[in-house]
């Protein structure tokens, strides 16, 4: 789940020419409470649904007599694809769609992919299926990138046919597709062959280096199955993303999906250690996933092996991965004394006055990733709407936090904002109250 967000104009005169075609083509994941994904989102993401269209004319295809092996290794891909972050909804059947994906230019709906003939994939062969992953194109019409073809276009054959595998073994859902609600001119669907000519490539652009087995398998990983440029990446003015800044963080509406460049990861404190941690459990030093980095974690990476979740640490931070910068030292609150004392009265019995946390209630905020980035947004997010419960493998979970925007002004949140950023976050007491409220 991704945004497309609209950003300013780019020079290429062929783009301006095309302006009125290609405004349809953008759309992209929802944003996060996540997004990301993105889970990873990539989720996501780390927020990505497609807009894959229900049946073709043609008769169903024949099931394809793949062996046990086979499917599980789908199973297994289609995890690591995180396909149900956006194919499965809360209360419905496995791969049924029905996730309402929010964008700028509307709301698309993950769509049903088991193997029902009148509303699923059931008449797709592997060769439509891998056009669609590879393409953007499905049986019928052009799909819209909310369905992250821009990454999965280097999903190999052999994995594609797997997925495929797979997804034909499961339960077909008889669940009716929900039409995207996009006004003019974004509901132009022919739109997206152009855009498609102009920004799909074959391959997306790197922000580490390395050359060792390990950073190549975790380049598909990341970039291919698991798709993190999708949420992590900016986009341009037609929804494209802007290679230049590969993984350098991305507005998702309200919310952002963090720098997971090496650079900004090492600037928050992550190390390959950590990464493979929060892959694997979803909690690590740095705090816990949440938002769209939730379910990444809860239906994807908590799957993946550990020699793959290794090598996508390996992938993110390069082969040779900076230092991980030390804990700031604690910042000078003397004048934060309105929200030091509001922290006490609403944040420490959960989180400890010393800001260390409390190991099955609430995470630290000494070290925590979100208190020391520079953008104070997904911050202010989380004090204004509060997080959901979270279970996590291996018996771990975290309480729900409450939400407090009934509860303290845009004043008193911006007070608390910049509290925990300068006491544990290393950073400076410049949120407005008109910033809070800019995000209610």
């Amino acid at each position: 789940m991704s945004h497309f967000p609209l950003r300013t104009p780019c020079g290429a005169a062929l783009a301006a020419a095309l302006t009125a075609v290609l405004l349809a083509a953008c759309g992209d994941r929802s944003s996060s409470s996540s997004a990301m994904m993105p889970a990873a989102v990539a989720a996501t993401s780390p927020e990505a649904a497609s807009s894959v269209p229900g049946t073709p004319a043609s008769a169903a295809a024949p099931r394809p007599h793949a062996s046990a092996e086979v499917i599980a290794r789908g199973r297994y891909l289609a995890r690591a694809a995180d396909c149900a972050a956006c194919h499965t909804s809360a209360d419905g059947a496995p791969f049924a769609g029905g996730v309402a994906l929010k964008s700028p230019f509307g709301t698309f709906y993950g769509t049903n992919i088991t193997p029902d003939p009148s509303h699923g994939i059931g008449k797709w062969s592997a060769d439509e299926f891998y056009k669609a992953l590879h393409d953007g194109i499905s049986p019928d019409k052009p799909l819209y990138p909310a369905m992250p073809y821009t990454s999965y276009r280097q999903v190999s054959r052999a994995d594609s046919d797997a997925i495929y595998a797979y997804l034909m073994s499961i339960k077909p859902a008889a669940v009716a597709n929900r039409t995207p609600e996009l006004s003019f001119p974004y509901n132009l669907r022919f739109g997206m062959r152009f855009w498609n000519m102009i920004f799909v490539k074959d391959t997306l652009p790197d922000a580490s280096k390395g050359q060792s087995a390990d950073w190549q398998r975790g380049r598909y990983l990341s970039n291919a199955l698991g798709h993190c440029a999708e949420c992590h990446t900016p986009r341009g003015t037609f929804g494209q993303l802007d290679g230049a800044k590969a993984l350098g963080g991305a507005a998702l509406g309200r919310v952002a999906a963090p720098d997971i460049t090496p650079a900004g990861l090492a600037a928050r404190g992550w190390t390959g250690k950590d990464l493979q941690t929060l892959f694997a459990t979803g909690i690590a030093p740095q705090g816990s996933a949440f938002g769209e980095m939730y379910p990444v974690v809860h239906l994807s990476t908590q799957y993946l092996t550990r020699d793959d979740l290794r090598a996508m640490t390996i992938y993110l931070l390069g082969d040779q991965p900076p230092a991980a910068h030390a804990l700031p030292p604690p910042g000078d609150t003397g004048s934060l004394t309105a929200g030091r004392n509001l922290y006490l009265a609403v944040c420490a019995g959960c989180h400890s006055a010393d800001g260390t946390g409390k190991p099955h209630v609430a995470v630290a905020m000494l070290g925590n990733s979100t208190v020391r980035q520079g953008d104070p947004r997904n911050l202010i997010v989380a004090m204004l709407e509060g997080i959901e419960a979270q279970d996590f493998p291996g018996l771990e979970r975290m309480q729900d936090m409450p939400g407090f925007d009934k509860r303290l002004n845009d004043a008193e949140l911006a007070q608390l904002t910049n509290y925990l950023r300068v006491a544990w976050g290393g950073q400076p007491a410049n949120v407005t109250p008109a910033a809070v409220k800019a995000l209610r």
